[in-house]
């Protein structure tokens, strides 16, 4: 005889009341948190500049029927498209995410909290202008930095101890999550809206790893955030609408995500929501690679200037014996592949495509990962050689709050008995520890970012606002927009 099911609502999850209070409660009071908010929406920005320069990103933006415009819309940012917030989150979630070089946060889950300035620019720049319209005063660029910070937070620490990827599902699910809870804010909604929304975020249909693993390695990859920011809109607004939410959408028993899709087990949690994640992202500042590979590649480009000049042909190629790449279990996971590699998706996603390319030229840019670049027969040639080998220290400080390390060594022994240095690059340039040396290269990269759309004098003025902190944060939303619209 079957149990008797209660018929009586509960109280919604904890998890999720909590991340409501956080969204709706909490004061950021870190000026560390939201100065690196603002170096975070440059660099995010930019590499959506970087990115319409690629008829494959490009192809998926503007509105669904050529030519529509929305009234009071969100402008998308180095284009002329001005789109209802749902569409328009998708436009600027996929701009960010497709060439793979906005920031990153490693854990027991991975993933790029900047994703989430699709729907939060999206959400905010329709507010603001539609505030306007109605004689009210619109949100500023502070309202998008705080929601910042709280998406990157909230993504951030439920992936501190909670692989998705182990149970097949893509981290984009937790841009979903993120995004729900500060668009639902930012949208006009109270504490009891959030938690609606944010339980029709879980019990959405959530996105497969498929298309980030080989043999299905694909450009959805690409788009996947931006989807997954654009859905958060569309449940934000549908929840503000007067749609029911569920309360147990986590707990219940058979029916609920964690039965269903986390193999029973709740989440755990290593410290409560503050402003930890934003201050320590990883900024992906010299070259586009996932993140793992990161330092492998800083360790290709110095033994390229050691050793470069014995790798130039496939006749040098062919006196090497062995390529020792030692790296964390993370990396061996997600990146370390042999054989064919189809498309620039799958390019860079393997660590020895792009050990090779920068141990071949001392740089690697999104165009190495083109098929024409790919043609290169020393890049394979250099695959061939190369063996990847875990190393327990380097694993553990990976997963240490106070290191998150993302170490990689690289070394070439030659066939006459000679070898290169050992080179190790523990944490790469876009690292906490190492902000003095990165921000600097950061803006060089929104620099060179900026100059991909706009004249001299508009660059200027972008570049000034974006560095002056007080005048950034005070500006309305869709008048920092309007600067980047075409």
């Amino acid at each position: 005889m079957s149990a008797h099911i209660s018929n009586v609502r509960p109280d919604p999850d904890q998890v999720i009341v909590d991340i409501a209070n956080y969204v709706a409660d909490f004061e950021i009071n870190s000026h560390e948190a939201y100065d690196t908010a603002r170096n975070c929406l440059m660099d995010t920005l930019g590499c959506g500049f970087e990115a319409l320069d690629y008829p494959a990103c490009t192809k998926l933006l503007g509105p669904v029927i050529a030519g529509t415009v929305v009234p009071n819309g969100a402008k998308i940012p180095g284009t002329p498209y001005q789109l209802d917030p749902i569409l328009a989150a998708f436009n600027i979630g996929a701009m960010i995410r497709w060439l793979d070089f906005n920031d990153t946060w490693l854990a027991a889950e991975w993933g790029h909290p900047s994703d989430n300035l699709g729907g939060i620019l999206a959400s905010a720049d329709y507010m603001s202008r539609k505030n306007v319209a109605e004689g009210k005063a619109p949100l500023t660029m502070k309202d998008v930095l705080t929601a910042m910070i709280k998406a990157h937070e909230i993504q951030g620490v439920l992936a501190l101890e909670n692989s998705f990827n182990r149970v097949g599902l893509d981290h984009v699910i937790l841009v979903k999550i993120a995004s729900t809870a500060v668009v639902t804010k930012l949208l006009g909604g109270n504490k009891q809206d959030i938690i609606n929304a944010v339980s029709n975020a879980f019990v959405d249909g959530q996105s497969l790893r498929t298309y980030r693993h080989s043999p299905n390695t694909g450009s959805r990859k690409s788009w996947a955030a931006g989807d997954a920011t654009s859905r958060a809109v569309r449940l934000a607004w549908m929840t503000l609408q007067g749609e029911m939410g569920y309360p147990s959408a986590l707990t219940a028993k058979t029916w609920g995500f964690y039965d269903v899709l986390f193999k029973g087990n709740a989440f755990k949690f290593q410290r409560p929501y503050g402003s930890y994640v934003m201050e320590q992202v990883l900024f992906k500042i010299s070259f586009p690679a996932e993140f793992h590979a990161q330092t492998a590649v800083e360790c290709a480009f110095q033994l390229n200037k050691e050793v470069g000049s014995r790798l130039q042909t496939l006749e040098d190629i062919a006196n090497i014996d062995k390529i020792i790449i030692t790296t964390h279990e993370s990396a061996i996971r997600i990146i370390d592949k042999t054989g064919p590699l189809d498309n620039p998706a799958d390019r860079d996603h393997c660590i020895q495509y792009m050990a090779a390319v920068g141990l071949l030229k001392g740089s690697l840019t999104a165009q190495d990962y083109e098929d024409a670049a790919a043609a290169d027969p020393r890049i394979d040639a250099l695959r061939d050689k190369m063996t990847c080998v875990e190393k327990a220290e380097y694993t553990h400080d990976y997963l240490d709050p106070e290191k998150r390390s993302i170490a990689n060594a690289i070394q070439i022994f030659f066939k006459d008995g000679t070898q290169s240095s050992n080179i190790a690059v523990e944490y790469p340039i876009g690292h906490r520890r190492r902000r003095g040396e990165g921000i600097p290269e950061l803006v060089k990269k929104f620099k060179t970012n900026l100059a991909r759309r706009f004249d001299t004098s508009r660059q200027a003025d972008i570049l000034a606002l974006c560095q002056d902190q007080a005048k950034l944060e005070a500006t309305a939303v869709n008048a920092f927009v309007d600067m980047l619209a075409l």
